[in-house]
């Protein structure tokens, strides 16, 4: 089973766009019916999706080499894509209120509505992928698990690494979070990203004193 409770935050996020929805079907005069079906059809997306990943099983710990321990596991924070789904949410509930409660041109909802769908939509798709997510520290390799209908890993043995590299987006630095790329040289870089963690730099220096 995943972690946290994907099922009942996608639940409390997707119900507003399934009540708007009804609400523009059934009670708006502003605006014809079906430009209600699109929500309805967006909020039961939201919610099915994340009662599917509620149940989703997260990934096993990999198999460990001879003389190989986990020294560490840590998984994404969920504030950046938190705060990114909060904005997106205020945004559009001011296009849900141009639209259903005010006779402004519909260019003006529309564009409200489509920025804030981007926002509230990235948001939810980083919480859910964090939700998916687990990163392994081991004292010979940094492994990235992720399981979403199968299962994907990526690692990066610490005798190959060339680069222990840190970034922060706008939204990652109001939440106080942090990336941590870590990279081979050569003609064929592998790298491992290890997004949305607290104390960034605590863990890029780990990172280091493992190479």
């Amino acid at each position: 089973m995943a972690r946290g409770l994907p099922a009942a935050w996608s639940a409390v996020l997707g119900l507003p766009f399934v009540a708007g929805g009804l609400y523009a079907v059934v009670r708006s005069p502003n605006v014809p019916s079906e430009a209600g079906l699109p929500f309805i059809g967006f909020g039961g997306f939201v919610i099915l999706l994340g009662l599917y990943i509620q149940f989703v099983a997260a990934p096993e710990p990999p198999t460990m080499r001879d003389g190989e321990e986990i020294v560490e596991t840590r998984n994404p924070a969920q504030r950046a894509a938190a705060v990114k789904a909060a904005v997106g949410f205020v945004v559009l509930s001011v296009a849900g209120y141009l639209l259903f409660f005010t006779f402004l041109p519909y260019v003006y909802p529309l564009v409200t509505l489509v920025g804030g769908l981007y926002l509230f939509s990235t948001g939810l798709y980083a919480y859910w992928t964090n939700t998916l997510t687990t990163y392994y520290v081991t004292n010979q390799r940094l492994i990235k698990e992720y399981r979403f209908i199968s299962l994907v890993r990526e690692e990066l043995p610490f005798e190959k690494v060339r680069g222990v590299e840190e970034r922060r987006s706008v939204w990652e630095t109001i939440a106080g979070l942090g990336n941590v790329r870590v990279a081979s040289g050569g003609g064929r870089t592998l790298e491992v990203v290890v997004r949305n963690v607290y104390s960034p730099t605590e863990f890029a220096d780990e990172v280091r004193g493992l190479v």
